[in-house]
């Protein structure tokens, strides 16, 4: 889920703790677990920072070893650890359970949008992405600002909460089932698919979803149960080839395809080399695939410039190569 979603669950998850007599009974307490559980619900996505560095290790790493589950039960001793070091107003137990669970849902929610998570790590290094829920779900966060404005007029902030996030375990139930129908669709027009990767959109008749095959990808939108075919490219391993090979010793295009489940490439002669560039076919917004990875490589097969992440024009990935050829010099 996005920050803003994860920190009106935090407050959220502050509202529910009231439930725990612990808690309810001393507002001291009461503050110090509202910390807690705003902070833990932010945690697993500390490694943001990684963008200061480059965006190829962001890309490569977010939602990677800090919503792993070493992670899950380090964030929470980490968090309520310290802020129990300047607020010990309750015992440091009932302090660690709220903040797990904060840590938790976090990381629990986040495997329901199509970015998922690596969860199971280090069991598995598998990307975890159910595409049942919107990155940003305009509904699970109304429905959390509608509980605020209930506790805000006096309603109980305990029962409010628990009867909010048991309408919202329908909510994904529900979810849950019109993703499957969607996919029960396409497999029955694809019946020997291999795989189908699934977006949802703020639309809930709307999800993008791209069918593999053993011969093809097909780049469709179902929309209102009725399934529209966009592009269609041939599905093959990446070629042994001289420029691509050349390329994928870039750091750009290695942090990619550790994320990215399906893609197409293409391969460019352009006026001092070639240009090597894959394209995520997961997100097709307007006609337009918004998160590529691009290698520029001289004649020689050096590369000069390169560029991974999220795009919406040309124009804006021209200025980001750009920018690379300088990092490169």
């Amino acid at each position: 889920m996005d920050t803003a979603t994860h920190a009106v669950m935090g407050i959220g998850l502050g509202g529910l703790a009231v439930l725990d007599p612990i808690v309810a009974e001393n507002p001291a307490a009461f503050q110090t677990v509202m910390a807690a559980t705003i902070i833990g619900s932010q945690a697993p996505d500390f490694d943001t920072i990684l963008k200061l560095r480059n965006n190829a290790v962001y890309i490569k790493y977010h939602r990677g070893p800090t919503h792993s589950i070493p992670a899950v039960l380090l964030w929470p001793l980490i968090v309520s650890g310290s802020v129990y070091a300047v607020s010990p107003e309750i015992s440091f137990f009932h302090l660690w359970i709220w903040t797990f669970i904060a840590v938790f849902l976090h990381v629990f929610v986040d495997i329901f949008n199509a970015y998922g998570t690596q969860a199971l790590s280090p069991f598995t290094r598998r990307w975890i992405a159910l595409g049942v829920i919107n990155i940003f779900d305009p509904l699970i966060f109304l429905v959390h600002i509608f509980g605020f404005i209930l506790w805000r007029y006096g309603a109980p902030p305990g029962i409010t909460f628990l009867l909010l996030y048991f309408c919202l375990f329908l909510y994904y139930v529900w979810r849950f089932m019109a993703r499957n129908k969607v996919l029960k669709r396409a497999a029955q027009f694809h019946p020997g698919a291999t795989h189908f990767f699934i977006s949802p959109t703020f639309n809930w008749n709307k999800w993008h979803l791209v069918i593999r095959t053993k011969e093809r990808l097909h780049v469709t939108e179902s929309r209102n149960g009725k399934l529209q075919y966009f592009e269609s490219y041939p599905f093959e391993p990446i070629p042994d080839d001289k420029i691509i090979n050349a390329a994928r010793n870039d750091r750009n295009l290695e942090a990619f395809l550790s994320f990215s489940p399906t893609y197409r490439w293409i391969v460019t002669e352009i006026d001092n080399g070639w240009e090597v560039k894959f394209i995520d076919l997961r997100y097709r917004s307007k006609g337009y695939y918004p998160f590529v990875a691009v290698v520029r490589l001289k004649k020689d097969l050096s590369i000069y410039t390169s560029y991974t992440g999220w795009i919406y024009s040309d124009e804006t990935l021209e200025k980001k190569l750009k920018q690379g050829e300088k990092l490169f010099k």
